[in-house]
């Protein structure tokens, strides 16, 4: 098996690199004013919620003074070495409800979906058949009744897995704490507003394998890696290996989300978009198979790696249209008001 720690994101894009990509379907936006609270603060926050607005999709850089390459590189060289792992040992660790979210799940189990309920998702499924993929699924630490299940006590490997993703998870919660943030000045908020509703953390950091595919697994285009769907959260960071396969929905089509070094791919989610009364979009997206290159042709398709930490307001929050996007002219609240947590296991529900 080959290492993923090439693949893994380092070294933040240059100037030239960036003035190289006109065609970007969504925004570059650097996440250092925000964190170093400079005189462009302001104007990011701004940008933010512009492409929030736009695309709903955006490439967060120069963010490695809290997630180092040295630690992004290990999270896809320890999650390739668990996906290799036998399939009894990943099987212990299974996933079980929704409302836990924990642990491994196995290929076809999933089918994310637009879909809310299993009756919608299994149409879905006949048609386009199973996501081609498996995961590993993290939240918080100590939640009582709802425990990640590690595989720390099966060997060393295990432990350092343990003690790498927590790490990993607490670095993604810090950058969900400054996106919120921007979130928040751009709406012409507080900056604070949204920090009592993400202290618990209640996130998913998820790790995905896409196994290698044979020659003519992709042909007709009916099978995808994973199904057009939105996130259902406030807002997904999504760290990529070169294989590419992301795309966006768009008003002229689907267009590629190339994977670019040293940046994060953001996108808003469903939880976000009813919370701002729809000012902010959440994009639907899928992963399909780039064309076959050179050997793969006759080799098949490689595998695809990518980690994906989806960001929520804690469980126990209620939801309601936040001051400024419904009131007066703006034609009311478009929603009903939702606790957090229930919605979230609603959405995940209708997708096992």
């Amino acid at each position: 098996m080959s290492s993923p720690l090439a693949l893994a994101p380092t070294a933040a894009p240059s100037s030239q690199a960036l003035n190289s990509e006109p065609e970007l379907p969504i925004p570059l936006i650097s996440l250092q004013p925000l964190l170093t609270h400079s005189p462009s603060t302001l104007e990011t926050a701004k940008s933010l919620l512009s492409a929030f607005r736009t695309s709903g999709f955006l490439y967060l850089t120069e963010f490695s003074s809290i997630i180092p390459p040295s630690l992004l590189a290990s999270v896809f060289e320890q999650s390739a070495r668990f996906f290799a792992r036998p399939q009894t040992q990943k099987d212990g660790l299974a996933w079980t409800t929704a409302r836990s979210n924990r642990g491994y799940v196995c290929m076809g189990r999933e089918k994310v979906s637009q879909g809310m309920s299993k009756a919608d998702v299994a149409k879905e499924r006949e048609h386009g058949g199973e996501d081609l993929k498996e995961s590993f699924e993290i939240g918080r630490e100590f939640e009582e009744g709802h425990e990640n299940r590690w595989p720390d006590k099966m060997d060393v490997e295990g432990a350092e897995f343990k003690l790498t993703m927590l790490g990993f998870f607490e670095r993604c919660k810090e950058v969900q704490a400054l996106l919120m943030r921007g979130i928040a000045l751009g709406m012409g908020l507080d900056a604070g507003f949204f920090e009592d509703y993400v202290t618990m953390g209640d996130n998913t950091l998820r790790l995905l394998h896409y196994p290698p595919v044979a020659p003519g697994g992709f042909e007709g285009g009916k099978r995808v890696r994973a199904g057009a769907h939105s996130d259902y959260g406030s807002v997904t960071l999504l760290f990529q290996d070169q294989r590419g396969g992301l795309q966006v929905e768009r008003p002229e089509g689907w267009v590629d989300v190339q994977p670019i070094q040293g940046s994060i791919v953001v996108n808003a989610g469903d939880l976000l978009a009813r919370w701002s009364n729809d000012l902010i979009r959440s994009t639907k997206h899928r992963v399909v198979e780039p064309p076959l290159k050179g050997r793969e042709v006759e080799d098949g398709h490689p595998a695809r790696y990518s980690v994906a930490y989806f960001c929520n307001p804690d469980f126990d929050k209620r939801i309601e249209a936040l001051p400024g996007t419904w009131e007066g002219e703006k034609g009311g609240k478009k929603y009903e008001g939702v606790n957090s947590g229930e919605y979230l296991v609603q959405r995940l529900s209708a997708t096992y």
